[in-house]
């Protein structure tokens, strides 16, 4: 198991085959993303890999972080993500991973944080049908209808879907395709959509359900 990257999404886009017909992709850029921690069983007890995205301001940052970055030595950076990785794979501190990480055509699962959006009723949540347009019904057309019963159990289960807070959670979509790959931008192009909104972060990692291409580069694609 080989460590994941973080990337900023920028949105989505096409690409156009030779046929004509297009791809639609989401567009992911690996903006700067470095080693900033490496954990190891010895000393840890476990292995991992922490990794840096972007460039935070100096004043941004806690003194804490201050120092964590120093001790690295490397710039202080916007987030901080850390992958479990196999006792073969934990990266030197400072290195940064490049685009070709992925192959095109690789499968990948992709983890971000949602959309949020505030206060939603039972249709819109959880796609409920809602009540009848006429035969008697007035003024809750929208409304999610009984949430139980009488005396036997007299009480709402818990996690029955009602109205309530929608969005603003993790969700991992699995067994995505790369489309592209642009090494000099450092951009990494995934068919089809991935949670979150423009300008925010993503886990991507080899899917693990998938197969991981035997050419794929191990520990990790390192920028020279």
């Amino acid at each position: 198991m080989r460590t994941g990257v973080i990337a900023k999404k920028l949105g989505m886009t096409r690409l156009f085959k030779d046929d004509g017909t297009h791809v639609p992709v989401t567009v992911l850029h690996l903006d700067e993303v470095r080693v900033v921690a490496a954990r190891t069983a010895e000393t840890d007890g476990y292995s991992a890999v922490q990794l840096g995205i972007g460039k935070a301001k100096a004043k941004n940052v806690t003194k804490p972080q201050k120092g964590h970055f120093a001790k690295a030595k490397v710039e202080p950076a916007q987030k901080l993500v850390e992958f479990r990785v196999a006792n073969d794979a934990v990266l030197e501190t400072g290195a940064v991973i490049s685009a070709t990480h992925f192959q095109v055509g690789q499968f990948v699962d992709v983890a971000g944080i949602t959309k949020g959006k505030g206060f939603a009723g039972g249709m819109k949540r959880w796609n409920f049908r809602g009540l009848e347009a006429t035969h008697g019904v007035s003024v809750s057309h929208r409304s999610h209808g009984s949430t139980g019963n009488r005396q036997d159990p007299g009480k709402t289960f818990k996690n029955k879907k009602m109205a309530g807070h929608l969005g603003q959670e993790r969700v991992t979509t699995l067994n995505l395709t790369v489309a592209g790959i642009d090494e000099a931008r450092n951009l990494i192009l995934v068919r089809g959509a991935v949670p979150g909104a423009k300008g925010g972060y993503v886990m991507l990692r080899d899917a693990v359900k998938k197969t991981r291409p035997a050419d794929a580069a191990y520990p990790a694609a390192v920028k020279g």
